[in-house]
């Protein structure tokens, strides 16, 4: 195939498909136990894209089907998985604030105490790991087209497009108990999430190279390892009345397989 500008409009609707789950998210009436199932249900969500975007790699640095790896693509691998958790790390450390209690955490003083990371920081996060896969996805893609191949088109087409649908509840999960989130924000977020997937499909359709799926990938298993800490750090923070804390820990626990279970389903298809 060499018809390059509607390899880009295919791209574009695969990775924009992200917007779809925007009616679903904006609800703003949504709090309580429904924002604590939902925030998990995106966590489960990612747990399953970290091993989906494994079992991409894992045939890559394959070398033989004695479980023998590449070593080049293995240090490729190791090297984006921690060069992205590290860089997350070290911008995104807790900073203290004054408070007048004393202080709970054994490297804070006694008028301090470490803040958690803010909810728009989180989303963004989430949104350049998710952007990153996605850049993968759009490697793929334009590889496929430029080998001609119909058949496995539409189904890397139709199985991308459905499996970005549900990426933007992971996006927007920090923000649902921000009052100040807005719509210029969120849709900031999910360009940063689908738009490399364009940018994928044109670089794939020209050049191929193993080694560019491990790195993108590797650096997007880095950046969803990191943000599903803090993410699981809030779902299941406890509630000042222990029965509470029972029940939301039961209400994590559920969305937390829902959220895998439908990313496995969506997937399938």
């Amino acid at each position: 195939m060499s018809d390059f500008p509607t390899l880009l409009a295919l791209t574009a609707v695969m990775g924009l498909s992200i917007f779809l789950s925007l009616p679903v998210i904006w609800a703003r009436r949504v709090q309580g136990r429904t924002v604590a199932f939902l925030n998990a249900v995106a966590i489960g969500i990612l747990l399953f894209l970290l091993a989906d975007i494994f079992s991409d790699v894992a045939p890559l640095i394959a070398g033989s089907a004695d479980y023998l790896t590449v070593p080049s693509l293995d240090a490729v691998f190791v090297a984006g998985v921690v060069g992205a958790f590290g860089m997350l790390y070290l911008i995104d450390r807790p900073r203290p604030i004054p408070s007048r209690g004393t202080g709970t955490d054994e490297t804070a003083g006694p008028s301090e105490k470490l803040t958690d990371a803010s909810p728009s920081r989180l989303a963004l996060i989430v949104a350049v790991g998710i952007g990153l896969q996605n850049l993968t996805e759009g490697l793929v893609f334009g590889s496929a087209w430029s080998l001609g191949d119909i058949g496995l088109l539409g189904v890397i087409f139709l199985g991308f497009f459905l499996q970005n649908v549900t990426e933007g509840f992971p996006i927007v999960s920090p923000l649902l108990r921000s009052p100040s989130r807005n719509l210029g924000e969120v849709t900031g977020l999910f360009l940063i999430g689908g738009v490399p997937t364009v940018l994928g499909g044109a670089v794939g359709y020209f050049y191929n190279n193993p080694a560019l799926n491990v790195l993108f990938d590797a650096l997007a298993m880095g950046a969803i390892l990191y943000v599903v800490l803090p993410m699981l750090k809030t779902a299941l923070r406890p509630l000042a009345a222990p029965a509470g804390t029972v029940d939301r820990y039961r209400l994590v626990y559920v969305g937390l397989l829902v959220g895998f279970v439908l990313g496995f389903v969506v997937n399938a298809f």
